[in-house]
């Protein structure tokens, strides 16, 4: 961890121009997202009791996860992975583009979401659709975002890594607080059709992690087809496949100059990042905030 002390913050004007949608007092990009949408799949989107949801907080191992449900969905088969977009075997149903292409698909449905709870659809809890939750440690969660940031044209540039520490901390960023979006999302642990996991825990033993999952979903695969989901699960594996590392992205979207849509994959860069200050300072408010969870992490 770097000993430096934290610079003074810049001004706003380090940050870009890009406005943000609010939406029950949470943020999203506004490109690409609509009240209207996010309504609809509030209020009126369907579940299937076959369907399948990836949910995280953003920069939290989505990606991973919905290539890995993917592959245990093809049995290892990595035909399906290497042949269509992420965004397009499994969509981010509170994105225009992703509700539509969801209210086109057939069962089984994968679909990825990074909705806190309160915003998911009320047609869940009516069903056995099945949600995997995976977290991460939210220091390694916010300097992810900042990198990510950097590049996303949709997203506001950050200023600092303070200014973005600060803003995370305060649940100013898109999709709110970490903290309440955990703490939302937790309190369905018990449920027979929730599943929770950690990003720590997936680059721990991913091949144990791979197997608990498919028992989760009921999914009987043999030794070599759930090394084969490794295998093409793998973080070099995702970087080489373009329909796995974002690199097809709109440049609308995204300033690959600017950095890789799969930076690093690794737990505990936040070391590299954070300074004694700015680590003491995130652990004061986390302990504050993640009191009375009940529940210990990886981190913790």
């Amino acid at each position: 961890m770097r000993s430096d002390q934290p610079g003074p913050s810049n001004s706003r004007s380090t940050m870009s121009s890009v406005e943000y949608l609010s939406h029950k007092g949470i943020l999203f990009p506004s490109m690409n997202y609509s009240v209207e949408t996010l309504l609809h799949v509030e209020n009126e989107f369907q579940i299937l009791d076959d369907d399948v949801f990836n949910v995280t907080f953003p920069k939290s191992g989505t990606n991973w996860m919905a290539e890995i449900l993917a592959l245990i969905s093809k049995k290892g088969d990595p035909t399906w992975t290497h042949s269509v977009s992420l965004w397009e075997r499994s969509p981010w149903i509170e994105a225009d583009y992703g509700l539509k292409m969801a209210l086109n698909m057939t069962p089984p449905r994968l679909f990825c979401s990074h909705l806190p709870f309160q915003l998911f659809p009320k047609s869940f809890l009516k069903t056995k659709a099945k949600v995997i939750y995976t977290l991460r440690n939210p220091k390694d969660v916010l300097v992810s975002f900042y990198h990510f940031s950097m590049m996303m044209k949709v997203l506001k540039t950050p200023g600092t890594l303070q200014e973005c520490l600060e803003e995370f901390l305060t649940g100013n960023v898109i999709y709110g607080s970490w903290f309440e979006h955990v703490k939302g999302w937790m309190e369905l642990k018990g449920r027979p059709n929730f599943f929770y996991i950690t990003y720590e825990e997936l680059r721990q033993d991913l091949r144990g992690c791979v197997e608990k999952i498919c028992r989760f979903l009921g999914k009987e695969l043999n030794s070599q087809q759930i090394d084969s989901v490794v295998e093409n699960a793998s973080f070099r594996k995702m970087k080489e496949n373009k329909m796995s590392n974002f690199s097809q992205l709109d440049e609308t979207m995204a300033d690959f100059k600017k950095g890789e849509f799969m930076r690093k994959g690794i737990s505990g860069d936040w070391k590299n990042h954070l300074t004694v200050a700015q680590n003491e300072y995130f652990d004061r408010v986390y302990r504050e905030k993640i009191q009375g969870m009940n529940i210990t992490f990886p981190w913790d």
